[in-house]
């Protein structure tokens, strides 16, 4: 087989559809093993004082449920008040212990949310 130019193999990829390239791309992984994720900085081996620095410096929190307790329709509601979903991914959402009801939200957004669904009865974590 004739080695191909790095033009020649751009021009076999714009006719492959994004179905084709997927495909591909996870045929060509699997028999090289490797990943055609993104490569990650590798941080130095932080001390105390940067992880306390780090903790403070959080302005992006989830807001976790951890149990729905007495009044699960109140819950329900309260999740369907504070996120976009429908009564059947709410209900889905409340019934899963350790849900994220709000991933990366400001502090006070966790805090109110928090809030509004300990007042309808829920058992809720932000961290």
């Amino acid at each position: 087989m004739a080695k191909l130019s790095q033009d020649e193999l751009l021009a076999q990829f714009e006719e492959l559809t994004l179905i084709e390239l997927a495909a591909f791309v996870k045929a060509f992984e699997e028999k090289f093993d490797v990943t055609a994720a993104a490569p990650v900085a590798v941080a130095g081996i932080a001390g105390p004082a940067a992880t306390e620095a780090a903790a403070e410096e959080q302005d992006e929190f989830d807001v976790i449920l951890d149990g729905a307790g007495d009044k699960k329709i109140q819950v329900i509601k309260e999740v369907r008040t504070l996120t976009s979903l429908g009564l059947k991914e709410a209900k889905d959402l409340v019934d899963t212990a350790g849900a994220k009801v709000l991933e990366k939200v400001a502090k006070d957004v966790a805090e109110k949310a928090k809030a509004a669904l300990e007042a309808a009865g829920a058992k809720v974590t932000v961290k």
